[in-house]
């Protein structure tokens, strides 16, 4: 899975935020070891931190959306 852009964050509906809650890689995980590392961990943990207030702000997980979403 790869991360969204922030406008996808800010259009995105719970269940959306909550499958990229569950399911993105940690932020710079796909180039790890590389020399882009730093540049994409620091964008993509913006994008995380986003993504979880976002998340937050829309109430956060409950029994019925974390089934749904899955492991």
């Amino acid at each position: 899975m790869t991360y969204p852009d922030l406008a996808q964050v800010e259009a995105a509906d719970h269940m959306t935020l909550a499958r990229w809650m569950r399911h993105l890689p940690s932020p710079g995980m796909n180039v790890a070891g590389t020399d882009e590392y730093i540049d994409v961990m620091e964008r993509e943990a913006a994008i995380s931190e986003r993504i979880a207030a976002r998340f937050d702000a829309m109430g956060g997980w409950n029994p019925a959306l974390s089934k749904a979403v899955g492991w």
